[in-house]
């Protein structure tokens, strides 16, 4: 049983409601946690503003920067503990949850680096007067963190606003909170005051909804869906917080008949079916100058047969289960419904026929190719193991086509040909492009998307600006 961790102590909700989480791989019970609510998620918002209040404003910033050290330091200590729990958990490859939990460490050791070197400037405004600016925290931040990749976003969101000085109310997905309630406890081995980091899991309706209109919540950042980032911004309207949307994909993969298709495909593969596709970065839409598809279409399906899909315990794995069998049956229904749209589907699509998997939420990767512009399944995100291939021809058609979404997060350009690389990336509507690589995601650089993909960049030194506030102090001296 896993309880609320709310200043510095886990504890049970107020109404003593709880729920299950399950084992994706075998859909067995792992355990049960504390089910928090609105009036959980007020006593969080208290024990954070007190010690946003107390002992966290007594932290300087080198002392936050040790902090955040040990805190890396402490995330490294537990790494194969963590990545146990986030593939029970997620069902995600224990191989891919020792990525994510070293990412998530590398975190928060990048903005312990940051803390000392974020601050403020003199303006020169007038001839007896000295203007200058500090760099001040916000307050109390709600993180909502999706249940795709756990730990590391919750590391995105938390790192920065401790490294500014703020303190944090976190609000897990209820498919995957262990992790994050980890991460919570480790706080007493950094150093991190009681109060600082608090976790309610519960329903998003209930505790999210909570989190995002709580007066005394000065900032909300929110990774998931489309459709919950709208209903969590006017949820927060009433208040005028600080929002930061991290939302979905139809990313494109855009193929010119010049490049190193080999290459191509070897690296975009993981690109499309890596964590189970459920990812809002995929490149989901394979688009491909005409004169290619046919190669391009017979190489990705011959490498798609090729992947290890299974325990995801077993080190040979590359792709697990769904999170759930409500997404897996989502993501079927596209399948079905890109046939009947008219798209061919090359392989893939279907369960797995190892019986060992059938309690499982497993899905065979597949490709629907000679997929069309209108198609639902080009314009909706299937968040799985679906990639959908159209044809192009020359370069407006291309990026004609990469825009004809209502999204812009992330994308990739494969040619030899640098100079039309850079024409297209320019005119690409995304917030994250990559040119012969498959990503474009590193601590160091800005993330976030266009369009309905998201307002906001979380990473790098931009996203302190996201958890401080700006304050201009003139002085006259006569």
């Amino acid at each position: 049983m896993w309880h609320l961790w709310i200043g510095g102590k886990a504890v049970s909700s107020l109404a003593g409601k709880r729920f299950a989480v399950h084992n994706p791989a075998n859909g067995q019970k792992l355990t049960e946690v504390a089910q928090g609510d609105a009036a959980d998620v007020d006593a969080a918002v208290s024990a954070a503003r007190q010690a946003f209040d107390g002992p966290w404003a007594k932290f300087g910033p080198r002392d936050r920067a040790r902090a955040l050290f040990k805190f890396a330091q402490a995330v490294r200590d537990h790494r194969e503990e963590l990545a146990l729990l986030e593939t029970y958990n997620t069902g995600k490859p224990i191989s891919d949850s020792r990525g994510e939990v070293a990412v998530a460490a590398d975190c928060f050791e990048y903005y312990a680096g940051a803390v000392t070197k974020y601050f403020g400037s003199t303006i020169p405004v007038s001839a007896t007067g000295l203007d200058f600016t500090l760099r001040q925290p916000v307050g109390v931040c709600g993180l909502i963190v999706p249940w795709n990749f756990p730990i590391m976003i919750t590391a995105w969101k938390l790192a920065p606003a401790l490294a500014c000085g703020d303190t944090a109310v976190i609000k897990p997905a209820s498919y995957t909170p262990l992790t994050a309630l980890r991460l919570a406890q480790l706080c007493e081995e950094a150093g991190i005051p009681e109060g600082v980091v608090n976790v309610v899991p519960g329903p998003g309706d209930v505790a999210g909804q909570a989190l995002a209109a709580h007066p005394g919540v000065a900032k909300i950042s929110f990774t998931g869906e489309t459709a919950t980032g709208e209903r969590i911004l006017r949820a927060a309207a009433a208040t005028i917080k600080r929002v930061s949307l991290e939302l979905g994909g139809k990313s494109p993969n855009i193929v010119f008949a010049d490049c190193d298709l080999e290459r191509c495909v070897e690296k975009s593969i993981f690109s499309v079916f890596g964590n189970a596709g459920q990812d809002c970065c995929a490149r989901s839409r394979a688009l491909v100058e005409k004169s290619a598809v046919e190669e391009f279409v017979g190489r990705f399906a011959e490498r798609t047969r090729k992947i290890v899909v299974g325990d995801p315990l077993d080190e040979a794995t590359q792709v697990g289960p769904m999170i759930s069998r409500q997404q897996r049956e989502r993501v079927l229904g596209y399948v079905a419904l890109g046939q009947k749209e008219g798209a061919r589907l090359v392989c893939g699509g279907g369960l797995p026929e190892d019986v060992r998997w059938k309690a499982g939420h497993f899905l065979m990767p597949a490709v629907l190719s000679e997929a069309r512009p209108g198609m639902r399944v080009v314009q909706e995100e299937i968040f799985g193991p679906v990639l959908c291939v159209l044809a192009f021809d020359g370069e407006e058609e291309a990026v004609r086509l990469a825009n004809d979404t209502p999204y812009g997060l992330s994308g990739s350009i494969w040619t030899r040909d640098l100079s039309k690389a850079l024409r297209v990336a320019r005119r690409v509507e995304s917030g994250n492009l990559s040119v012969n690589s498959a990503t474009s995601v590193y601590l160091e650089a800005p993330f976030g998307g266009f369009k309905r993909s998201g307002v906001g960049r979380e990473l790098g030194m931009g996203a302190m600006d996201l958890y401080s506030e700006v304050k201009n102090v003139f002085v006259e001296h006569g």
